[in-house]
């Protein structure tokens, strides 16, 4: 114990030393132990994970001794209580360089070399081969030993790599080929050659394919065979036509289903190969030749030419006579039957016949013959014709001449040289043909004519012209020389709108990014500088759009007539010509109404003024509504919601009536709701409050309640003090305010000293004025005006006060006789004394004239507050006619009883008696 350790390093090379020792001499039976001691462990990661990473502890998965000490207590414990354990790799290979043994604690790690999966078990053929079933295709090998000698074992570890979908998939070739019959049915399908590779395996690896752009005719279908490859087939879905379209060019995805998935492309091209589906066809029917007699054999006399529009062998075309040729014309004329060209094979004679007729036929696989003729005449004299030598001044290709539409007048074309080869006769030249062209000599050269235009060309008009130049000598023989003119078209025509004004219409309220219209420009130009493209003009509202290509015209966001009802603005047509060409037209769009608007009242809560007793179905006052909308759904109707049995409205004036006149007393207002209903489908409506209160006007006189009839009287005391109240007048009003201001006064006097009593005008009661005297004992009469304050005049009513001055009644009927035969009273004259006794005091007259002033001063104001609202109920109701003064006051006859109506309360008895 008190020895110093050797170094774990020498410690283990002599255990190896000892090792060896031991197997070398314990033969055959120490290899069997050692094969028995040998374990295996099983261990699995992904690609691509950094250095230091854990794979495992085998010190722990062998549950060797001490493993869980060192874990749990510190490796210094578990050194003292046993040897300590050494790990390490039998053999350095590859799996050497893609983990880390750590020689003690026996753990696994990832190393520096990072793993790759795909390129470790790249001679497994991964990515190339089917789907691995199992962990263990792409595995890491590795032998270590565990030392020291009692714990001696040989551990096999197997570490599976696990795929990561790290790799996208790939096709072999960035551009994949196919070839389709045009004639190919639906559904035919047909196995792309180079499927994409993905060297992920499972479900890592490629599981679908698609297209770009199928162009409504191809889709891809993925067959997976017994090894699971994925091959992906082309399907054809529609009829494929060489002659309309013969190539199809797309992109191909493949797609792995990895999270998230990755694609691969490449350019996938389907050609359509050619069937025999076309026969040969001549662009004409006949051909007219001339040919010299003098020809040399060899000659060319014609070339005819057929059109097949299939490819390769399915266009090859052979030309042949027909049987109705005779064969003297066949033998004269030679046809090659690959080029169609009609020669002379020998000279022409004498008898050689002056009019041939060749019927060509063009001969395609598996067709019926195309025929052409051509007649061949033969001049008779056996010269040269003329000859035309163009040179072309225009751009000219293959015979073809181009020139600009709206060129000037007089452009050059070309030069033509008119020669004689016998140089013997005379050649005149003219042009032969249609079109705004002439041919004239070309001064001050013999024989040398110009081509020139006389107007402008017109493309529009006419694209190609085909003129021809004709030398004639003077003995009959002639040639010509096709010209063929071909117009280019010019930027010189605007494009036109199918309308100037185009007139549209759309509901309010209408969805948003609504149509409206398609506009429609033509351009008589042909190509870019014919495609028309549309756009809105600066006066158009930013909501309205107009698609570039299409024009259609739509507006994004909703219309409301009640805002704007009419629109109009600019629309341009432009071409793309350069400079480009444009056009205006002008849209207006006219926005039609929907009921989405109530009937609106000018006041939610309408207040009327209206005099009493006004005449029924006069004019209370105009309820103004509108709505709006327009037409039948701006139409209102109105009507009494309460109060119909006694108020009517005028539906298209709005004027509020009363079917009868009203009164205040009854009534003094009426609180009413006027409903209003649009005419729309469906109505909306809505209601407003009308109050209506009456005026007062002053229809109603004093009702006097006491005293209770001109029959009753008083006993007034001689003893009675002056000023002392004796009785009173009441009288009531059934108006308001000014009209039911009452005062008092009295008109009318009899008796011994009538003076001696006045009434306050205000209040209506009566005092004594004087001390009563001997000679003033007996019956006053005094008759009592009781007026109100009404405007324009005042109403009023009379009552007799009677007063019986005495010390007791000592006989009542005579009073009662008295009362009875006492004549009326005159007002105009002064009424005689009525006395018992002769009095010997003269009372002096008391004039009412002041208390007349007074009462009009104070009534003055109260006049003038109401003299405005009399003003109006005059404008209004008009003068009325009055009555004579005895239908403005009630009068009491003196002589009589009045049967008085009182109001509510009972009538007070004003007799003491």
């Amino acid at each position: 114990m008190g020895q110093p350790r050797r170094p774990a390093s020498s410690a283990a090379r002599g255990s190896l030393q000892h090792l060896f020792l031991v197997l070398l001499f314990t033969g055959p039976f120490n290899c069997f132990a050692s094969y028995s001691r040998a374990t295996e462990l099983f261990y699995s990661l992904n690609e691509g994970l950094p250095a230091g990473v854990l794979i495992g502890s085998l010190a722990r998965d062998l549950q060797l001794p001490g493993w869980a000490a060192e874990e749990e207590m510190g490796a210094a414990l578990a050194i003292a209580q046993g040897p300590a354990l050494s790990f390490s790799l039998a053999s350095q290979g590859l799996g050497g360089q893609y983990v880390s043994l750590d020689n003690r604690s026996g753990e696994l790690h990832t190393s520096t070399l990072e793993i790759d999966r795909e390129v470790l078990c790249a001679e497994n053929g991964a990515g190339t081969s089917p789907p691995a079933p199992s962990p263990e295709a792409c595995l890491l090998l590795l032998d270590v030993l565990v030392l020291p000698q009692e714990y001696f074992r040989l551990v096999k570890v197997k570490i599976a790599i696990r795929d990561v979908n790290d790799n996208a998939p790939r096709f072999p070739v960035p551009h994949i080929r196919l070839w389709v019959p045009e004639n190919a049915p639906v559904n035919t399908r047909l196995a792309i050659e180079h499927p994409a590779l993905d060297p992920d395996v499972g479900t890592n690896g490629v599981q679908t394919y698609r297209l770009r752009d199928d162009y409504g005719v191809f889709t891809l279908d993925v067959e997976e065979n017994e090894s699971g490859e994925r091959t992906p087939y082309l399907i054809v879905m529609g009829a494929l036509d060489r002659e309309a379209r013969g190539e199809y060019v797309t992109l191909i995805f493949a797609e792995d289903g990895g999270t998230p998935p990755l694609v691969g492309s490449a350019t996938l091209t389907v050609g359509i190969s050619d069937v025999n589906d076309n026969c040969p066809q001549f662009g004409e029917s006949q051909l007219n030749v001339t040919l010299c007699g003098n020809s040399s054999t060899g000659a060319r006399v014609a070339t005819v030419h057929a059109l097949d529009a299939d490819l390769g062998s399915n266009a090859q075309i052979t030309y042949s006579y027909s049987q109705k040729v005779p064969q003297p014309s066949k033998d004269l004329f030679h046809l090659d039957e690959s080029k169609g060209i009609v020669e002379l094979s020998r000279k022409i004679d004498g008898d050689t016949p002056r009019l041939h007729r060749l019927i060509i036929l063009a001969n395609g696989p598996g067709c019926i013959p195309a025929v052409i003729t051509v007649l061949v005449s033969i001049i008779k004299v056996m010269m040269r014709p003329p000859e035309v030598v163009p040179r072309f001044i225009a751009n000219e290709v293959d015979g073809v001449v181009y020139l600009k539409e709206l060129e000037p007048v007089n452009t050059p074309i070309a030069f033509f040289t008119i020669k004689d080869p016998d140089e013997k006769y005379k050649v005149d030249c003219y042009l032969d043909g249609d079109g705004p062209f002439r041919l004239t000599p070309y001064k001050p050269y013999n024989n040398e004519y110009l081509l020139e235009t006389t107007k402008p060309l017109d493309y529009e008009v006419q694209q190609l012209y085909e003129i021809s130049v004709v030398a004639w000598n003077s003995e009959g023989f002639h040639v010509n020389k096709i010209i063929k003119v071909q117009v280019l078209d010019d930027n010189d025509n605007s494009p036109v709108f199918s309308q100037q004004l185009i007139e549209l219409s759309i509901e309010e309220n209408n969805v948003p990014n609504a149509f409206l219209a398609k506009l429609h420009a033509t351009d008589a130009d042909s190509g870019e500088r014919g495609k028309v493209s549309y756009y809105l003009g600066p006066d158009a509202p930013s909501y309205f759009a107009l698609d570039k290509t299409t024009g259609v015209l739509t507006v994004s966001t909703q219309l409301d007539r009640e805002e704007k009802e009419k629109y109009r603005y600019t629309v341009k047509a432009v071409d793309s010509g350069l400079p480009p060409r444009e056009s205006i037209a002008t849209v207006t769009i006219t926005v039609l109404d929907k009921n989405d608007n109530s009937p609106r009242f000018i006041n939610k809560d309408f207040s009327f003024f209206v005099p009493e007793n006004f005449p029924g179905f006069g004019e209370i006052g105009v309820i103004s509504v509108t709505d709006a909308d327009s037409g039948q759904n701006g139409w209102v109707a109105l009507s009494v919601v309460n109060g119909s049995d006694i108020f009517v409205i005028d539906t298209g004036k709005g004027i509020l009536r009363a079917k009868v006149s009203l009164d205040r007393e009854q009534q003094s207002s009426y609180v009413l709701w006027i409903e209003a209903v649009d005419g729309g489908d469906p109505a909306l409506s809505s209601t407003a409050k009308i109050t209506v209160l009456l005026l007062d006007i002053n229809d109603n006189p004093p009702l006097v309640l006491f005293p209770q009839s001109n029959m009753s009287y008083l006993l007034v005391l001689p003893s009675t003090l002056p000023g002392s109240p004796i009785t009173e007048v009441y009288a009531v009003d059934k108006d308001t305010g000014m009209n039911a201001v009452i005062a008092y006064s009295i008109i009318g006097r009899r008796g011994p000293r009538p003076e001696s009593f006045r009434i306050d005008p205000k209040t209506g009661n009566i005092t004594l004025e004087e001390a009563l005297m001997q000679n003033d004992y007996g019956l006053y009469r005094l008759l009592v005006k009781v007026s109100d304050h009404g405007y324009p005049e005042p109403l009023h009513s009379t009552v007799m006060v009677n007063l019986f001055v005495n010390d007791t009644v000592s006989n009542e009927s005579y009073i009662e006789s008295l009362l009875r035969k006492e004549p009326d009273i005159n007002i105009e004259e002064k009424l005689p004394q009525i006395s018992i006794e002769p009095t010997h005091k003269k009372i002096e007259s008391a004039s009412c004239v002041p208390t007349l002033v007074a009462l009009s001063i104070i009534s003055l104001g109260s006049i003038t507050l109401v003299t405005g609202m009399g003003i109006y109920i005059c404008l209004r109701k008009g003068k009325k006619p009055h009555s004579a003064d005895e239908n403005l006051e009630v009068q009491i006859p003196l002589n009589r009883r009045i049967n008085l109506h009182m109001l509510e309360k009972k009538p007070m008895e004003i007799s003491n008696i």
